[in-house]
């Protein structure tokens, strides 16, 4: 039986959502640890970033998905879901991305600061 949570002095695991949960959806908007993220599925993969865009607060749930990168409905940049990095051409900052993973029937997240919520598996 393990004791110690998953997680170090800056951050921690997180529960968000089971895996059924993403049934059929490109994009699932989560609220976890205060903050406001979308989960991703394209090709396969499954990723987790901030909902808001960078540059004018546009709600990116109401983006769309191709080839690995995500394009904002308001002002048309795309983010690479990988990095966060924007499109050439404009001068914002990056999407915040954040590590996700499956763990059984549910998908984690990584978030500075946050305290564990899930124990590793022994």
């Amino acid at each position: 039986m393990c004791a110690k949570p998953i997680s170090e002095a800056d951050g921690g695991w997180v529960r968000v959502c089971r895996i059924d949960a993403l049934a059929g959806l490109a994009m699932l908007p989560v609220f976890v640890a205060g903050r406001h993220l979308l989960l991703v599925q394209e090709s396969g993969r499954l990723f987790a970033i901030e909902r808001a865009c960078p540059h004018e607060g546009a709600d990116l749930a109401l983006g769309r998905c191709a080839k690995g990168r995500l394009l904002c409905p308001r002002h048309l940049a795309w983010f690479d879901l990988d990095t966060g990095s924007v499109s050439p051409g404009w001068d914002f900052r990056d999407l915040r991305t954040y590590p996700v993973r499956p763990l059984g029937d549910d998908v984690c997240i990584w978030i500075e600061g946050a305290r564990a919520s899930i124990r590793p598996q022994c």
